[in-house]
C-alpha cells in the first residue's frame, strides 16, 4: 500500500529532490507540501515547491505557506551559500507565479490528519517551526498521525553548522524541542546516514543525460556540489532530505535505528541545536531505557541514492 505523507519543506536543492522522489515514487501518496523558512525565505520556498511539483506533473498536490521565521521571534537566517539565493542554485524560474493553497501550513496539517486519522506520516525536512505550531494549535495531533519522520540531527556524526548542530535543528531549536516533547515517536534521519549515502559526480552526469527532470536536478546539483567540494574535497553531496522521505515510506530500510531518549539543546551556549540522544545502551546490546521513545537512524541499507537517481533520470 502507498504511504500517505505530508511533506514539510524549505525547498532548497535537496528538498527539491525529496519533493520529486515523493511525487514520482509509486510507493508514496503525497497529499500536500507545506513550506517553511530555512534554506531560503518561506515565499521562495513555496514558489520552488510549486515549480518542482509542476515539473513532475503533480500540480494537483497543494502547497501551503507556513512559518516565516523561528518560533522565538528572532530574525530568520538562510543558507544561501549552500543552495543559492533562489534555493535552486540559480536555476529557479523567477517569472513563475505559484498557485498556493488558501490554507496555512498548520491548517493543512490539521485538516488532512482529521480526514485520514492514523494514516499520515508527517515528513519534515526543514526547520520544525510548522510542526511545533501545529501542536500549539491542536495538542491532540499526535493521536491522528501514523508517525513523524524528520531530516535532522547529528548523533555520532559532527554537525554541519556548528561542531554539534545540524542545520534544520539549529535553525529553530525551540520548535525542535516542542516536537520532541509531544506524545509521538519521531524518527530522526540525520547526518549519521545522510553523509554516508552520497550523490556523486558520476550520478549527476547520469541525471544530465536523462529527461527533463533529471536535467533540472543535474543543474541545481552543480551549485550544491561547489559548496560541498569545500567540505568533502570533491564534487559530491549528502543525500539529506530525500533519504528522510525514503525512510518514512519504506524505500530504504534502516539497519541500526535504536529507540532512545532525546532532547534538544535550546540554550544559547556552544551546544545550541545539538540533538542529544542517550546512546549509552550501545554498550549493552541496545537495551531500551525507560522513557525512550524516539528513533535515531544510525545506519541504513545501501543503494537508495542510486535508485533515486534512476527514478529522476528516467522521469
Amino acid at each position: 500500500m502507498k504511504t500517505k505523507i505530508i511533506l514539510d519543506v524549505d525547498t532548497g536543492v535537496d528538498d527539491a529532490m525529496a519533493v520529486l522522489t515523493a511525487a514520482l515514487s509509486p510507493e508514496t501518496d503525497l497529499l500536500a507540501c507545506t513550506t517553511t523558512w530555512g534554506n531560503i525565505d518561506v515565499d521562495q520556498a513555496a514558489r520552488n515547491t510549486a515549480a518542482v511539483l509542476q515539473l513532475a506533473g503533480r500540480s494537483d498536490v497543494p502547497v501551503s505557506r507556513g512559518a516565516a521565521g523561528p518560533r522565538d521571534g528572532s530574525p530568520a537566517w538562510y543558507s544561501h551559500n549552500v543552495h543559492g539565493v533562489d534555493g535552486q542554485g540559480g536555476q529557479a524560474d523567477t517569472s513563475f507565479v505559484p498557485e498556493l493553497s488558501g490554507e496555512t501550513a498548520v491548517e493543512t496539517i490539521l485538516r488532512l490528519t482529521r480526514e485520514h486519522p492514523g494514516e499520515i506520516e508527517l515528513v519534515a525536512v526543514g526547520p520544525f517551526t510548522n510542526i511545533a505550531a501545529a501542536l500549539d494549535a491542536d495538542p491532540t495531533l499526535p493521536e491522528r498521525v501514523r508517525g513523524v519522520t524528520v531530516m535532522g540531527g547529528a548523533f555520532l556524526a559532527p554537525g554541519n553548522v556548528t561542531p554539534v548542530a545540524e542545520a534544520n535543528v539549529i535553525h529553530d531549536p525551540e520548535a525542535a524541542q516542542v516536537m520532541v516533547d509531544a506524545d509521538w515517536r519521531v524518527t530522526f534521519v540525520g547526518l549519521d546516514v545522510t553523509m554516508t549515502d552520497m550523490i556523486t559526480e558520476v550520478q549527476r552526469e547520469r541525471l544530465a543525460a536523462g529527461g527533463e527532470i533529471g536535467q533540472y536536478v543535474a543543474r541545481i546539483l552543480d551549485f550544491y556540489f561547489d559548496f560541498y567540494r569545500e567540505v568533502t574535497g570533491e564534487r559530491c553531496a549528502g543525500n539529506h532530505d530525500a533519504l528522510a522521505v525514503a525512510v518514512a515510506t519504506g524505500l530504504v530500510v534502516p539497519t541500526l535505528a535504536p529507540t532512545v531518549r532525546m532532547e534538544i539543546d535550546d540554550t544559547h551556549g556552544p551546544g545550541r541545536g545539538q540533538t542529544i540522544a542517550d546512546l549509552r545502551p550501545m554498550t549493552n546490546g541496545w537495551k531500551v531505557l525507560n522513557g525512550a521513545r524516539h528513533c535515531a537512524v544510525l545506519e541504513i541499507e545501501p543503494g537508495f541514492t542510486d535508485r533515486m537517481i534512476d527514478l529522476l533520470a528516467r522521469s
